[in-house]
């Protein structure tokens, strides 16, 4: 494979080159880390068939785990930072893929006005469009490169979390479309000398700027909501290596969010019905029914009630000592797996192989690292609500507290158990 994708891009970057010897190149960058990937499943499929572990650790099943953990941290470390690489590498394409839309849009609009004038003529509403949308590609190209760092038009839309929001996203498209509207309507007016309030039909928006309002609040209660949440320890936040676009229908773990999907719809249905209403009559502020209004703020209301509910804290329940097929039943003694029982042990977005080698329990003064234990297609250990690790030898006997630190820094409740001498 490695001497196939040398020979395919060698003509590019020489066939004895390293994919990530080109610092800022996209394509280097995603090829190290889709080797970087494809690496880390096979050295996790081989050591999860027992293949690939030294003889000198293999006599003993824990030195031998512990050693596939670490084997297999070390590989995600990689893939990380091949990630890091990678993700640069594709805000840069998407920067210049953004700005290519943009005046894509304003070339495909010329082009489109060029041809329906060839029958009625070149009219002042056309002349008004084609100056609106010169206008905000101005300064949208400008703040692309502003935020160049951050992906262009993409940073403005991108949370703390490094996932595009999804309030952000919608109060940003009903604030592009009013703002075109009010430029249209203003080049429109100069051009026909007739600048003034009625002429802008500005008595029946108030619905227009209602929704635009409401999605506004939306963004900004919905970013306080989850600060507030994070910060009084009710949410459970771990960053993204990259915005995607699924990001605006889905959670954080990857999976369809109802209430993203159905504000996003909602919102885009009743802008689009906003957009005909223009074109059918670009002489004045497009007309909202009150009923579509007060759709968007069911909808609205729908989003930030998911918000204000999703996610909590992770809690531990029990722990027991571990116990394999054949084991007589004892006390916990040093040396002993334990089983931490609770929830949310691996909040959303943190099931990659790097946030997993970050869980820590806290046993007594200990710190203990909850060991990666691979089978076919994932690992067995750790687990969103079990998670297993050794007593260490350095725990004293007695009452021990535990407790586990995940990947978002969150510590869980404490419980106490008896280790026997």
């Amino acid at each position: 494979m490695a001497v196939q994708e040398a020979r395919r891009y060698g003509g590019r970057h020489g066939a004895g080159e390293h994919p990530t010897a080109c610092a800022g190149c996209a394509h280097c960058g995603e090829t190290g880390h889709r080797r970087a990937v494809a690496a880390f499943l096979a050295r996790r499929e081989e050591l999860a068939a027992g293949h690939g572990v030294p003889a000198a650790v293999a006599h003993s099943p824990v030195a031998a785990r512990q050693w596939v953990s670490d084997e297999l941290a070390q590989s995600a470390r990689a893939v990380t930072a091949h990630g890091r690489e990678a993700s640069l590498a594709w805000l840069a394409r998407v920067r210049t893929g953004s700005l290519a839309a943009v005046w894509a849009a304003v070339l495909a609009l010329l082009l489109g006005q060029a041809l329906t004038a060839l029958g009625t003529g070149w009219t002042a509403t056309r002349t008004a469009g084609l100056c609106t949308a010169l206008l905000l590609a101005a300064p949208l190209t400008a703040a692309a490169h502003a935020h160049r760092a951050r992906g262009g038009l993409l940073a403005p839309l991108t949370g703390e979390d490094n996932r595009l929001s999804t309030t952000r996203a919608v109060a940003a498209a009903w604030l592009l479309f009013l703002c075109y509207t009010l430029l249209f309507l203003t080049s429109r007016a100069l051009t026909t000398a007739a600048l003034t309030t009625t002429a802008f039909g500005l008595s029946g928006a108030a619905g227009l700027v209602t929704v635009l309002a409401l999605v506004s609040a939306v963004a900004v209660t919905a970013r306080l909501v989850v600060s507030t949440r994070i910060a009084g320890r009710r949410l459970q936040k771990v960053r993204a290596d990259r915005p995607r676009a699924a990001d605006l229908l889905c959670d954080d773990s990857g999976r369809a969010d109802l209430a993203d999907v159905q504000y996003v719809l909602v919102s885009g249905a009743v802008l689009a019905f906003a957009a005909v209403r223009l074109a059918a009559d670009p002489a004045r502020l497009p007309e909202l029914p009150w009923s579509l209004a007060l759709l968007v703020a069911v909808s609205a209301v729908w989003h930030l009630a998911a918000k204000c509910t999703e996610g909590g804290p992770p809690a531990v329940h029990a722990v027991v000592r571990a116990r394999e097929a054949g084991d007589l039943d004892a006390p916990i003694r040093t040396g002993d797996d334990i089983e931490i029982r609770g929830h949310g042990f691996v909040p959303p977005g943190a099931a990659a192989p790097d946030p997993l080698t970050r869980l820590v329990v806290r046993i007594g003064p200990v710190h203990a690292h909850v060991p990666l234990v691979p089978v076919p297609g994932g690992f067995a250990n750790p687990t969103d609500t079990v998670l297993t690790v050794p007593l260490p030898a350095d725990v004293e006997p007695g009452r021990v507290e535990v407790s586990v630190v995940t990947a978002a820094g969150f510590e869980t409740n404490r419980v106490t158990i008896d280790v026997a001498d």
